[in-house]
């Protein structure tokens, strides 16, 4: 059915004595005898009145539903929407030619206004910010992708066949919806005018006496537009980002630095630059969490320093939030914020000195342990390793923990495998460790380090534990399950000094974002702990005036760095030479 076919047209209907809409159909000739004239007008009108309800209440949603889930009460829909009134009062005034393709416009910009509700509610229950239209088109493909390696290839085609659906029947209803109101209006243009301005009094006196129904939700909305304007300057915001980047990216202190010159403070070491998934500050100040963790974290303390380790600990704030750790990464390791897609893209088509080839200059050999990468990984060339593990040849053979894959224990024994069980050079690894990966389900065990082999030893570990869909059911059971995930990838990091540690070794692990607002809950900060853990106690003493505390859990009054400020500190504390002095 056409919309022609659905919505009388204006010219049909141009007056309140033109329609008749209690008129009863005359019978085809022949028909079977129909049903008592009045019963049939009485559910024709009751449909037709069903119908133009719906429709207004379907523009009201879309004007003033928040892009917020947390916002969302019924209390919400009690506003009045001033783009209505304005809309409603053009449509009266326009001649009837032109007020069907006024309609249908307002209708389609309101569905795909609030099909931009619907991305934004999805954003920021995971990332706890808006869509970006300009940056984050990439990140809905790495949704599906999260959906496919959790629920499967079947539950991806479904979430991307319905969010299809869900887009163009928007679209169409809220333009079917704008026709049928308009026709209506046109039909009944005393009422209407009559409608339009008691509704747009109300408006501005409420306006004028601030009314609320509730704190920080005025009863006079005009939230539409603000979030459409606010989009329009977020376009702008985002094609003029790459040339703010750009001039960012040209300041590099150590840019040409020779490698005798970088990094002389840790010759002869082996470094780990470990990232811990989703491990933020809630995990070690939330109520819910700082008692276990910071008896974790102190039984470790006390663990490492019966074998002659010590720590010290802060917090940096990162670019990204409950998702996007290849931000977090690239931000660490360039000294450059990359809190977007084209930043990060513009970053991967540089030649900046990142941390890693910094130590490949300085002549160490340079890994990466990427154990979420499938294929082909081009990132790898921009960091400059000497070699690249992936999910390829880890070496792993045992069973997938879904979205986080491979258990951050084998991770680990692979690359002591691979890379420090024989005579080698000094060496620097950057690895990435997944099982605190959404959606923190199953979770393997720790194990015996000498049991591991080729992985087959987790053998049915994933069909024990909960599933992702068991996990989801509730708040209480997704924060506990990201509990239990932190508790496994920080005492698999620190048994794996305790286990392999040797007196050369420096280990800085740090988590790359906060958890989902699920289990951060709302208005948390973008802060993530860092430590450093070494035999030797020089290296401490190069971060003296850090301010870092001692030991693996960093206090409420240790400092926060933007994430983006270590690779400049971490190479002056261990005796990098700037081959500019900085700006000043």
């Amino acid at each position: 059915m056409s919309i022609d076919d659905a919505v009388p047209t204006d010219e049909a209907v141009p007056t309140d004595e033109a329609v008749n809409t209690d008129a009863p159909d005359a019978p085809a000739p022949g028909a079977p005898a129909a049903a008592p004239a009045g019963r049939r007008d009485r559910i024709r009108r009751t449909a037709r009145w069903a119908a133009t309800i719906g429709a207004a209440l379907l523009l009201l949603f879309a004007l003033v539903v928040p892009n917020q889930l947390a916002r969302i009460s019924p209390w919400s829909f009690l506003r009045i929407p001033v783009e209505g009134l304005i809309v409603g009062a053009l449509v009266l005034t326009l001649p009837p030619r032109l007020r069907r393709p006024v309609a249908i416009i307002f209708g389609v910009f309101l569905g795909l206004l609030t099909v931009v509700k619907f991305v934004d509610m999805g954003f920021y229950e995971t990332l706890d910010r808006p869509f970006d239209p300009v940056l984050d088109w990439i990140l809905l493909g790495d949704a599906v992708d999260f959906v496919r390696r959790s629920y499967g290839g079947a539950g991806a085609v479904v979430a991307v066949v319905l969010a299809g659906v869900l887009v163009v029947g928007l679209v169409v209803l809220m333009a079917l919806s704008a026709l049928r109101l308009t026709r209506l209006a046109a039909g009944h243009r005393t009422a209407a005018i009559r409608t339009v301005a008691g509704i747009g009094v109300a408006w501005l006196v409420c306006t004028g006496l601030g009314a609320q129904i509730l704190p920080g939700v005025p009863v006079a909305s005009g939230s539409a537009a603000v979030l459409a304007y606010d989009r329009l300057h977020q376009v702008r915001q985002g094609l003029h980002d790459r040339e703010l980047f750009a001039n960012e990216a040209k300041v590099d202190a150590f840019r040409g630095t020779p490698g005798n010159q970088l990094l002389t403070a840790l010759r002869g070491k082996d470094v780990m630059v470990t990232f811990v998934e989703s491990y933020g500050r809630v995990a070690l100040e939330d109520p819910q969490y700082a008692p276990q963790m910071g008896a974790l974290l102190a039984a470790g303390d006390r663990s490492l320093n019966a074998a002659g380790y010590h720590a010290r600990s802060g917090w940096l704030t990162s670019p990204t939030f409950g998702g996007g750790s290849w931000l977090a990464h690239s931000t660490l390791l360039s000294g450059l914020w990359i809190d977007n897609q084209q930043r990060y893209r513009d970053l991967l088509a540089s030649d900046r000195l990142t941390l890693n080839r910094a130590f490949r200059t300085a002549s160490w050999r340079t890994v990466g342990v990427e154990p979420a990468v499938f294929g082909v990984w081009p990132e790898g060339a921009f960091y400059g390793y000497n070699q690249l593990y992936t999910v390829r040849n880890l070496g792993y053979r045992g069973p997938l923990f879904n979205f986080a894959s491979i258990p951050d224990q084998f991770t680990l024994s692979s690359f002591q495998r691979n890379e420090r069980t024989l005579p080698h050079d000094p060496l620097m690894a950057e690895i990435v460790l997944l099982s605190s990966h959404a959606p923190w389900a199953p979770l393997p065990h720790l194990l015996d380090w000498n049991t591991l082999g080729n992985g087959k030893v987790y053998t049915g570990m994933p069909e024990a534990g909960e599933s992702p869909d068991v996990v989801s059911r509730s708040r209480d059971r997704v924060r506990a399950a990201y509990l239990h995930s932190i508790e496994y990838s920080v005492s698999t990091l620190i048994s794996y000094v305790r286990t392999y540690g040797t007196d050369n070794l420096v280990l800085v692990f740090l988590g790359d974002h906060q958890p989902a607002p699920v289990v951060s809950g709302e208005g948390a900060s973008r802060d993530v702990p860092i430590t450093i853990v070494a035999h030797d106690p020089a290296v401490l003493d190069r971060i003296a005036g850090w301010g870092w505390q001692d030991g693996l859990n960093p206090g409420a009054q240790a400092p926060v760095w933007r994430m983006d400020a270590f690779r400049d500190r971490f190479l002056t504390a261990f005796g990098s030479t700037p081959a500019t002095p900085p700006a000043r």
